[in-house]
């Protein structure tokens, strides 16, 4: 564990009374990213108040259906044919995270696999804020080369052993959690928690321009990635993407710089969703997604040049969650 070189913050009187009692550092492995994708696995750290590791969690869970990237986590269907059902430690992951904020490393993605696996369960997950430790991160002004898990973990001296193995992860993150949390506090810093509203049904028909088998049924498990080329966008480019609005099928969308999740992964998600995934940025874009618009990648630049509106990957995220279907010709 880390050394702990507060100061301040060590004293009663110097927390910040607003802060959460309790947080659940989460990581889960998925079959994909799409809204049919399922878990595989999933760790918790949970922590006291002020970052301290009360105890850890960590189980694998059958998706019932292919694993997906198994050159990423590693996890074979026949790793997973034993393992228990989601339904099977739905009760005793909800005990985990009952009354605490729920810690992840682009925590909008955790909370949504979770809130979808409870609703599948016809249950409810008892979660109702989350933090995501890349926005922390950018409250907190560290200076990271990237947004990447990894990156994280070098800053705060954290050897990570095990990349996208449930919890390594989780432990990982927890340790480095523990010491943003107490640097937030010392300066007085408003954690960035934003709200978790669950799931209280499920359907398994696929959104219009999202495949039925999910992100990744048609693969062979293997140890690499099979090279391809994406389909054609089927929907006519709508225009650019306007703040606060919906993205819209046939947009086309431009990545640049490191992303938490794989860049393939988030691409595949894009394509599913009907937008058109551009390998260069021009005039046409509608969106740039990067972690990091002051990179001055080429991309960048010629966003800042063209005008093209500019998000972090969070943030599309979310828009990916409801993006508007194309308008009939």
């Amino acid at each position: 564990m880390l050394e702990d070189h507060t100061t301040a913050a060590s004293s009663s009187a110097a927390w910040p009374a607003a802060y959460p009692h309790g947080y659940a550092v989460v990581d889960v492995e998925t079959t994909g990213l799409a809204r049919d994708d399922r878990i595989i696995s999933a760790a918790v750290y949970r922590l006291d108040a002020r970052g301290e590791v009360e105890d850890h969690w960590y189980t694998l869970v059958n998706p019932e259906r292919d694993p997906g990237p198994v050159w990423i986590h590693g996890l074979t269907s026949e790793v997973l044919e034993g393992a228990p059902l989601f339904a099977d430690i739905a009760e005793e992951f909800a005990t985990r995270l009952d009354g605490r904020v729920l810690v992840a490393h682009n925590a909008v993605f955790d909370w949504q696999m979770i809130a979808r696996e409870y609703a599948r369960a016809e249950r409810e997950a008892p979660v109702r804020q989350r933090l995501c430790t890349i926005a922390l991160s950018k409250t907190l002004g560290l200076p990271l080369p990237n947004h990447k898990l990894a990156s994280l973990a070098a800053h705060f001296s954290v050897v990570q052993q095990r990349a996208h193995h449930a919890l390594d992860d989780a432990r990982v993150l927890a340790e480095a959690f523990r010491p943003s949390l107490r640097a937030a506090a010392r300066s007085g810093v408003r954690l960035p928690l934003h709200e978790c509203r669950p799931l209280t049904e499920w359907s398994t028909a696929p959104r219009i321009g999202q495949q039925a088998s999910g992100g990744y049924g048609g693969y062979r498990p293997s140890s690499w990635r099979p090279s391809r080329k994406r389909p054609a966008c089927p929907y006519p480019n709508p225009g650019r993407y306007e703040e606060g609005k919906r993205l819209k099928q046939g947009m086309r969308i431009a990545f640049s710089g490191d992303t938490s999740v794989e860049r393939e992964l988030l691409e595949d998600r894009a394509t599913e969703a009907g937008l058109h995934v551009a390998t260069s940025l021009s005039r046409l874009t509608s969106l740039l997604v990067t972690n990091d618009p002051d990179s001055g990648t080429s991309k960048v630049v010629k966003a800042g040049q063209y005008g093209t509106p500019v998000v972090d990957e969070a943030a599309f995220g979310q828009l990916l969650e409801d993006v508007e279907p194309a308008r009939e010709p």
